[in-house]
């Protein structure tokens, strides 16, 4: 159910050109451009101004690009650290934490920062009637199906069969909410093949993924968080990623700051980690390369089998486009880090024993990678430092509550024909023949 509010305002602007241009109600490109580029938006609030606690995700309103608020919504918690701060010796650490830890404030059903997407996209989306397509590995599709089945928003969700099991939720998912999958071998970029397939098709419009300014945005309130939080915009920037949309967020959150100009005109150093063996981004920043290095498709496959942090396992992210993730460190400064499996599952066991909450496999991989670069000497211990938990709690949150899953509606090759999913997307909505095309 949607709450009175009155539009945010502001416009679009193409990171390539500069040019200025308006929001058409879900512009993910710069209009009569040749080269690919991130569009961000300029808000006209320069400074940001929060509204009640309440309102969750949406205290954050002024810099989200959004039309309508909806209800459920819980914003991120920063808190200074003192368990994991004592550990490493740091004097400045402070973590945000999007998941299930309600004494700190943080009630996210999905236990997921993809909730911060879900929220800021959803209020972005105009109620046309069309059908939402997601691909996912998995935390994305378990925060839109919550948010968008509680909503009413017709969603369909594209996932690899092997990662379905983080389709778990509090309460069932309605029928405005499909799943299909890619068949058990697949990954993330076979969910994504699949989902720009059923694009194609009439009735059904992209999220969009990094280009869409709507999930940047909303993933940047973590960094929203932090900053109004500490009352300064942080020294360094700790998050593990697969995309890395989350970290180009705070990136740009960050300039929105320096732009408020009260809290001061530094930027963060972004440090953003990957799990060994699947590397792309690692490989590609310690080549000094703009573009991801060749990678055999098998090969990539047999990467993501191994990791433990599924969903850092995006073989095509926007990392070379300009405004994405090689441009942010660039412009930010930091450096890409990596942790083994071994690594992550010790860093999860010191975040539960020194912080008191359990955290998610890539949150774990952050940690890793923070507690290996503090301890190899290369950060001064008085630097304020932001730790992005992008998960955590679900251990407790499936102990206080019964859980359920949600079944895929029909399970695809890896290449699947478009009329196959054309007849079977017709069957699961209901559509008539005529209306896909």
């Amino acid at each position: 159910m949607a709450i009175d509010f009155r539009a945010t305002e502001y416009i679009l602007e193409s990171l390539q050109t500069g040019k200025k241009f308006e929001d058409e109600g879900w512009t993910l490109d710069a209009p009569a451009e040749e080269k690919a580029c991130l569009i961000r938006t300029k808000y006209q609030k320069k400074q940001l101004e929060l509204k009640d606690s309440s309102l969750g995700i949406y205290k954050f309103a002024d810099w989200l690009p959004i039309h309508r608020i909806l209800e459920g919504s819980s914003a991120p918690a920063t808190y200074k650290s003192e368990g994991l701060s004592k550990y490493l010796g740091l004097e400045n650490l402070y973590i945000t934490f999007s998941g299930y830890w309600p004494e700190k404030g943080a009630n996210f059903r999905t236990c997921s920062f993809k909730e911060t997407e879900a929220f800021s996209v959803s209020g972005r989306l105009s109620d046309t009637g069309q059908i939402l397509v997601v691909a996912s590995a998995g935390n994305t599709a378990r925060a839109f199906a919550r948010v968008c089945s509680d909503n009413n928003i017709p969603l369909l969700l594209c996932v690899p069969e092997d990662n379905i099991d983080a389709l778990w939720f509090d309460e069932p998912i309605k029928e405005n909410v499909r799943l299909i999958a890619t068949k058990s071998g697949s990954d993330y970029f076979d969910a994504i093949h699949l989902s720009n397939l059923a694009c194609q098709l009439d009735g059904f419009i992209t999220e969009g993924g990094a280009k869409n300014v709507a999930r940047r945005d909303g993933m940047g309130t973590t960094v929203l968080s932090a900053v109004t939080e500490i009352g300064k915009i942080p020294d360094y920037y700790f998050q593990a990623v697969g995309s890395g949309t989350g970290a180009i967020a705070a990136w740009e959150a960050n300039l929105r700051f320096i732009e408020d100009g009260r809290f001061g005109s530094n930027k963060m150093k972004l440090m953003v980690s990957q799990n060994t063996p699947f590397l792309p981004m690692y490989d590609a920043w310690k080549a000094d390369s703009r573009e991801i290095l060749p990678l055999d498709d098998n090969l990539a496959r047999k990467q993501v089998e191994e990791i433990v942090a599924k969903v850092l396992s995006n073989r095509k992210p926007p990392y070379s486009i300009v405004g994405g993730m090689f441009d942010a460190i660039k412009d930010a400064g930091g450096d890409v880090l990596k942790a083994t499996n071994d690594e992550a599952m010790e860093a999860s066991k010191i975040f539960e024993e020194t912080e008191g909450n359990d955290i998610h496999p890539a949150s774990a991989v952050a940690v890793a990678s923070l507690i290996k670069y503090v301890q190899e000497g290369n950060i001064n211990k008085k630097a304020c430092i932001m730790l992005n938990i992008t998960g955590g709690g679900e251990e407790r949150f499936k102990r206080e509550k019964e859980v359920c899953y949600l079944k895929p509606s029909h399970i695809f090759d890896i290449n699947p024909e478009l009329d196959s999913l054309k007849e079977v997307l017709e069957k699961l909505f209901k559509i008539e023949s005529s209306e896909i095309i």
